[in-house]
């Protein structure tokens, strides 16, 4: 896709608001519609589209695959880390009120590392399947 100069014109104009708007998404979620399942397909999404366009192995030097692998078992364990604290102080697995001395920021705090480990997940997740789909042989 070398001969393609709009489209990759294009793309680099695009990618960078595609993943602030992700983030935008990820951040909002506590307040409104959105969330860590939704940024973190929008997230992806830069990523598959920076892929489509500049080809398969330099998206895998941007996100190489045993990074995005990681980032997989990374997000889990955040959000199953999260309802472990809430067991160890003494509250109901993800019972964030408990997080803090304050209900409330505790509550916030919970949604808000909950929300980042389902999207971390979910991203890496899209990344990893975008990556096997690209790379099969033919």
């Amino acid at each position: 896709m070398k001969h393609h100069r709009v489209l990759r014109v294009a793309a680099k104009l695009l990618i960078p608001f595609i993943l602030l708007f992700a983030l935008y998404v990820q951040f909002h979620g506590d307040f409104g519609p959105g969330g860590g399942f939704q940024a973190g397909v929008i997230f992806a999404a830069a990523f598959i589209l920076y892929g489509l366009i500049f080809g398969l192995e330099n998206a895998r030097k941007v996100a190489p695959p045993a990074l995005v692998t990681r980032l997989v078992a990374l997000g889990l364990l955040l959000y199953a880390g999260v309802g472990y604290g809430g067991l160890l102080r003494g509250g109901n697995y993800l019972d964030y009120g408990v997080l803090l001395e304050n209900s409330v920021a505790g509550q916030h705090l919970g949604i808000l590392l909950i929300e980042f480990g389902v999207g971390t997940t979910v991203a890496a997740t899209m990344i990893s399947i975008f990556f096997l789909f690209a790379g099969r042989d033919t």
